[in-house]
């Protein structure tokens, strides 16, 4: 990157090409050629991830991070507990196709790589890794299957994996950096299509709090910048630091640095579980969290984010 808030340089660019493609080859191409890429992009991703920390370190050296004032928030893992909704539907779809060796971990693992934030694409890679998965799928069709198992099936008398959906942070957070910032100030920043995005911000009651939702129709995913610069735009907010996208996968953190602004990196309440069981921190215990830290978030944070709200100022009176 040129600086902290600068525009994104040819390292970012480049990563963001090849994300994608390093996971389609990773499909077609024999083993051994398979581990010497892994092996080659690991080293790259961590040179890239060390310079972006470097840089926003030494800019940032002997002053303090500017107060926030504008939140963009992804949606599974930061409001919406997705564990037995999206994440159940990618093992359910990737099972009715044979590929019964895909689990909770590998999934984790995929999103932890980065550049999987489609999850019919990504259940379609996953069954074309799986030597048992069936093979000459179309997307079509794993996308179908997948909705039918994440909305459900009336006729079939299927429930929607969708109905387990639960609001992680309390309504009162949300409010209370609502009131601070302002409904011009707040927006939803995911790879969700928008009826499943609008659907669950109805339901729990907080849609009234966010101006703006960037989702899957609009443009590139993450971690490509466009989401969030979009979102910007959209509330007519510069791309800076005092801007905080908070998001649980390093797609987020890349493409809130891409753009411009500052990444907030969350734990899932799943993974924040997990740790505590093992009676470790999940900063450490975690691998989405220690791969957003090693990609430059500004720090990593509890699910539910309440300890975000006094980033953000209280108004005057």
């Amino acid at each position: 990157r040129t600086g902290a808030i600068g525009t994104a340089s040819p390292w970012v660019q480049t990563y963001n090409r090849l994300a994608p493609l390093v996971n389609a080859l990773h499909l077609i191409l024999p083993l051994g050629w398979r581990n010497q890429i892994k092996i080659l992009i690991a080293k790259y991703s961590a040179l890239h991830d060390t310079y972006v920390r470097t840089k926003a370190m030494s800019s940032s050296a002997g002053q303090e991070m500017p107060a926030g004032t504008a939140l963009l928030l992804d949606m599974d893992g930061v409001l919406a507990e997705v564990s037995g909704s999206y994440r159940a539907a990618i093992i359910e779809t990737c099972k009715h196709y044979g590929a019964t060796s895909i689990t909770f971990d590998t999934v984790a693992e995929w999103k932890a790589r980065g550049g999987c934030n489609n999850d019919w694409k990504l259940s379609l890679d996953l069954i074309n890794t799986d030597s048992n998965g069936q093979k000459d799928l179309t997307l079509d069709e794993v996308t179908e299957t997948f909705e039918r198992f994440y909305q459900g099936d009336p006729d079939a008398g299927l429930v929607g994996l969708c109905d387990l959906e639960t609001l992680i942070p309390k309504k009162s957070t949300l409010e209370e950096i609502c009131n601070r910032v302002g409904k011009e100030r707040m927006a939803i920043v995911t790879g969700r299509p928008r009826k499943d995005c609008d659907k669950f911000l109805k339901l729990h009651g907080i849609d009234r709090l966010f101006s703006v939702c960037v989702c899957m129709e609009d443009g590139p995913p993450k971690p490509d910048p466009f989401p969030v610069s979009q979102a910007c735009k959209l509330l007519g907010v510069e791309p800076s630091l005092s801007v905080v996208m908070v998001g649980d996968t390093p797609d987020d953190v890349r493409a809130a640095h891409a753009a411009g602004c500052r990444g907030v990196g969350v734990a899932t309440p799943e993974n924040a579980e997990k740790a505590d069981q093992a009676g470790k921190s999940f900063h450490e215990h975690c691998a989405l969290c220690v791969a957003m830290k090693s990609c430059g978030a500004d720090t990593i944070v509890s699910p539910g984010f309440e300890s975000l709200v006094d980033v953000f100022p209280r108004k005057n009176i």
